[in-house]
């Protein structure tokens, strides 16, 4: 994706715009990483941070705080890598990386996939039964 040629405005553009640059190259690069593997997501701002949907439902959503990166992909998509993060700081849902470690972006490219092939399946055949005829 050319950020480039994003409409001027973009509300995810001017949400990680706000930032300090370490911090935007995160964003970036966590927006690119999700709509690289989620490349028919749509792109908002709910809860007054970048959020994105596949089918109409949460796929994950992330922020920027003073110390960390908030990170969000629903209950399932935390306690499926309950392990994984068990090393950061949690809420239900949500887990905080901070600033001043690596982010695993592995780990949130994993998290990231878990949810699409979760959405895929809960809710991407739901017009299955359309495809079949009745003769």
């Amino acid at each position: 994706m050319d950020m480039n040629k994003l409409p001027i405005g973009n509300e995810v553009d001017n949400y990680i715009l706000q930032f300090p640059e370490p911090v935007r190259e995160i964003l970036q690069k966590l927006r690119k990483l999700i709509l690289e593997i989620a490349p028919d997501a749509k792109e908002t701002i709910a809860y007054g941070m970048p959020a994105y949907k596949t089918y109409n439902k949460p796929l994950v959503y992330f922020a920027a705080f003073s110390n960390h990166i908030g990170f969000y992909a629903t209950p399932t998509g935390h306690s499926a890598f309950q392990a994984e993060l068990s090393k950061y700081k949690q809420g239900k849902g949500s887990v905080q990386f901070n600033l001043l470690h690596p982010i695993p972006y592995q780990l949130i490219e994993q998290i990231v996939r878990f949810r699409m092939t979760e959405n895929i399946k809960k809710y991407g055949t739901s017009k299955k039964s359309e495809s079949f005829s009745t003769e």
